[in-house]
């Protein structure tokens, strides 16, 4: 048994969280961001990276300290809870978005590009790509081998290769200056910034793949569990850093794309275009076979492990029935088109992201708190009333009067208007469990206290 790991073992599980983390379509909100918020870029960016890169790191290392698994975490506010919660985060990492961004990518930097003005505006060539794309999925995805494992790991360092090439050409030669903000990021650039990291869905991700990370590091034979929680903060802080540089660069590359490309309808767009502009066909064709290789990875790791959770949430419908239903269902959808698809999945991140950031936090409260479920109840609550009110208001429910109400809140018109709430109703929680002499609920209910 290790009681510690080595600079290298921590490396190389810093690598596999950075893969884990770094999907394909998580590269096209940087260049988005860089283009949209022009000359307050380093803000938006700063913002970006701390729900981006940031809250991810935590909620690895949330697990890492609980030793639970993200529906534990959850139940310490309900048992309920929990299952509801990890549930409907398993949609939105799987099916509902993050399962049909990655054809979407593939089609928008792999297909799109090579096709006539005329065809691109179609949906068939859309429709045949996810045919072809969730077939693979879908065949691959009912006996996963090792083999998919290995060409991820492969595919990833040529993506990154593959990435930092066009960043350094776009740094060195630059497309353009950088332009004038538009009208989104002339003011609160920060928070604009803070809220585009939601789209990445990497902090919820990061509570599902925290005991991925705690898996790889008991295989080196590390079980105590304060070196854990220490090697997977190091590890975490390695896919951190990577995760910094790659997005870094390419808001800046998207930044000084406007005068060559002009304003794009979506970050795969700029990547694109960007690749095209600074190496020729051939760049663009190198990024677009790079990408929709890594999309094709991801997609079937998602299928395998929405599949693998949903058959035992439903143990009467097969593994494989799960693969075939989720393949078919993700495909349907990719076909909204990755524009729509990304502003579809907008309003439900506005009302999720908050509550898993406050719960993350939650966890990392002493002993002498974590134990008890009023705390993360009345906390969630808090935020919730704000989240809701603000996913509500993207969609097409009037929800202004709810808004008027809410909007003494400080920070509600940069989109965390939660954080306060959030806040008062931890201390709350914290009055009430004193005041009414509460006990501590079990371990067993609430998941392993660190």
């Amino acid at each position: 048994m290790q009681t510690k790991l080595s600079n290298k073992q921590v490396f190389a599980v810093g690598l596999m969280l950075f893969a884990l983390f770094l999907g394909a379509g998580n590269m096209i909100f940087p260049p988005a961001l860089g283009q949209a918020a022009g000359d307050n870029i380093w803000i938006a960016i700063t913002g970006f990276l701390i729900t981006g890169v940031g809250l991810p790191l935590l909620g690895v290392t949330a697990i890492a300290l609980t030793g639970s698994d993200l529906e534990k975490l959850a139940s310490r506010v309900h048992p309920i809870f929990g299952i509801v919660f990890t549930f409907i985060v398993y949609l939105v990492i799987g099916p509902l978005f993050a399962i049909p961004r990655t054809a979407t990518v593939s089609y928008e930097i792999g297909v799109s590009p090579f096709l006539s003005e005329s065809a691109k505006g179609g949906s068939i060539s859309l429709f045949l790509t996810t045919v072809v794309f969730f077939s693979i999925t879908l065949w691959l995805s009912m006996n996963p081998t090792k083999l998919v494992d290995r060409i991820g790991k492969l595919l990833t360092p040529i993506l990154v290769i593959v990435l930092a090439t066009v960043a350094i050409k776009a740094i060195v030669t630059p497309m353009g200056s950088i332009s004038e903000p538009t009208e989104a990021y002339q003011s609160g650039a920060f928070f604009k910034g803070f809220i585009e990291g939601y789209l990445t869905m990497d902090t919820l991700a990061s509570l599902v793949f925290g005991i991925v990370v705690i898996n790889a590091i008991k295989n080196f034979g590390v079980s105590d569990n304060k070196v854990l929680a220490k090697a997977t903060i190091k590890a975490g802080v390695v896919a951190a850093i990577g995760l910094a540089l790659v997005y870094v660069s390419l808001a800046y590359l998207g930044a000084t794309s406007t005068q060559v490309i002009g304003h794009a309808e979506n970050g795969a767009e700029i990547l694109s275009g960007s690749a095209t502009h600074l190496f020729g066909g051939i760049g663009a064709s190198i990024l677009a076979l790079a990408i929709t290789f890594a999309c094709l990875t991801t997609s079937i790791g998602l299928v395998s492990s929405c599949s693998g959770y949903f058959s035992k949430i439903f143990p009467k419908v097969s593994y494989k029935s799960f693969v075939m239903i989720l393949s078919v269902f993700s495909m349907i959808i990719a076909n909204v088109g990755l524009t729509q698809l990304i502003q579809i999945s907008i309003p439900v991140l506005i009302m999720v992201y908050p509550l898993a950031i406050v719960m993350m936090f939650l966890s990392f409260l002493p002993k002498s708190v974590v134990g008890y479920s009023s705390v993360y109840t009345f906390a969630l609550v808090g935020t919730a009333i704000v989240s809701v009110v603000d996913g509500l208001a993207l969609t097409s429910i009037d929800v202004s009067s709810l808004q008027n109400a809410l909007s003494f809140l400080p920070l509600f018109n940069q989109g965390v208007g939660w954080l306060v709430p959030s806040i008062i109703g931890a201390l709350i929680g914290i009055v009430f469990v004193h005041v009414t002499g509460r006990k501590k609920e079990q371990p067993e209910i609430l998941g392993k206290v660190s």
